[in-house]
């Protein structure tokens, strides 16, 4: 039912309503924007925030030794709480206020984070001392007399400074490639088998006009492999041509290629073998071919005594002719090369075994004694119609014709053997 302009409606009779006439003036002034004062009324107990501490555990101190105190930083904090009610006006307008309450703290987080990091601090204890280094490892201090690299001091790609140690690095790295007489490994071969497999290879350096060490690299590759994996005289060419093809790959700047060596093997084997050959070697020998070989120690020898060219051929011519004998696949590659320059030096009647070669190489003439001998009596022996590649090559002139050397009369060989 609508109601006349200008009349309120009557609360009906029990209502629970609250007439408009019991609401007091002041509040009728405020108005429904109004708001109400968060301070306490007159008289009444004062308020506290719910979650303050209220203990004295703020006013502990906690003294750590040997630490000077420090001031404890002030922090101030605001609280917010009206100062003085509000007050009204015809347009309804309201104001706020706030005081500012400071607190005090005895203590900052920085310095209750300094005083636990203290606590937590163990004494350091002390290192362990660093563990020795081998004796091959150690620098040595190489006397003047015997210091055959200061004249090479300015020449940087000699490595002046780095060669004594380079050697004595690979004598130390021979121990790991020891051989021992593997024919009995290999029930399809015999020693005559692998002198002429020797003396093919000797051709195929020529012919291919390679370095020496890849020579003397294929031959080690070769004994290495034969001692660990027994195969058919049908295959021994094969291992070595492939052996030769690894080497040239590890010494040379421009190998062969496959076909040239499928070449020298007149068609015997397929393309595919020689590859599947070269696979199965590097797989035997874990990818290891970097092998001490007797060469590079034979020169090296050769310069602690200033051999010339002619010397230091003649020992290449016996190092070289080493390389059939199956008596001294055993030996070691720096003795080997140390036997050979001995003989070389009696040969051209320069003198024994100085202190010199003593110091670089590390054997005594009683060390050398026994391959020097075995060395020897293959020398002495009768050449062989079938191994002829090695006294053709040293007999022509590029090579001083050493091959047609008398070789040392066995007596003078037992004189400087011989103690003093």
């Amino acid at each position: 039912m609508p109601f006349p302009v200008g009349k309120k409606p009557a609360a009906p009779a029990g209502s629970r309503i609250p007439k408009l006439g019991s609401i007091t003036d002041e509040n009728q002034d405020e108005g429904p924007q109004v708001k109400r004062s968060s301070s306490p009324p007159k008289g009444a107990p004062k308020k506290r925030t719910a979650f303050i501490d209220i203990t004295n555990a703020h006013k502990l101190h906690i003294s750590i030794p040997g630490r000077k105190k420090q001031p404890g930083k002030k922090v101030v904090k605001k609280s917010s709480s009206s100062s003085s009610p509000v007050s009204t006006n015809n347009q309804n307008n309201l104001t706020k206020s706030s005081s500012v309450s400071s607190e005090d703290t005895t203590t900052s987080e920085e310095e209750k984070e300094e005083s636990s990091k203290d606590e937590g601090v163990k004494e350091a204890e002390p290192a362990e001392s660093p563990p020795p280094v081998p004796a091959h490892l150690k620098k040595q201090l190489i006397p003047a007399e015997f210091d055959i690299d200061c004249e090479n001091s300015e020449d940087c790609y000699m490595c002046p400074e780095y060669a004594k140690d380079i050697f004595d690095y690979l004598r130390h790295r021979e121990e790991k490639f020891m051989l021992s007489d593997y024919m009995q490994t290999q029930p399809s071969l015999n020693p005559e088998m692998r002198s002429i497999l020797v003396d093919w290879l000797v051709e195929v350096q020529e012919n291919f006009e390679l370095y020496h060490e890849t020579l003397y690299l294929a031959v080690t590759i070769t004994d290495h492999f034969l001692s660990k994996c027994p195969i058919h005289k049908e295959t021994l060419q094969l291992v070595g041509s492939t052996a030769m093809l690894l080497a040239s790959k590890f010494e040379e700047r421009s190998p062969p290629c496959v076909d040239d060596f499928l070449y020298i093997c007149d068609d015997a084997y397929k393309r595919e073998e020689l590859i599947a050959m070269e696979a199965n070697i590097l797989q035997t020998l874990s990818f290891d071919i970097s092998i001490p070989i007797p060469y590079r120690f034979l020169r090296r020898y050769a310069k602690c005594v200033s051999a010339n060219m002619d010397t230091l051929t003649l020992a290449r011519y016996y190092c070289e002719m080493s390389l059939m004998e199956m008596e001294l696949v055993t030996q070691r590659g720096s003795l080997l090369a140390s036997s050979c320059l001995f003989m070389a030096l009696l040969s051209k009647q320069l003198g024994g075994w100085s202190p010199v070669l003593q110091f670089h190489s590390g054997y005594r003439t009683s060390d050398l004694a026994p391959v020097v001998r075995k060395l020897f009596v293959a020398l002495s022996a009768p050449p062989d119609d079938k191994l002829k590649a090695v006294r053709s090559k040293y007999s022509h002139k590029v090579f001083f014709e050493v091959a047609n050397l008398p070789l040392v009369n066995e007596d003078q060989l037992e004189e400087a053997l011989s103690p003093p």
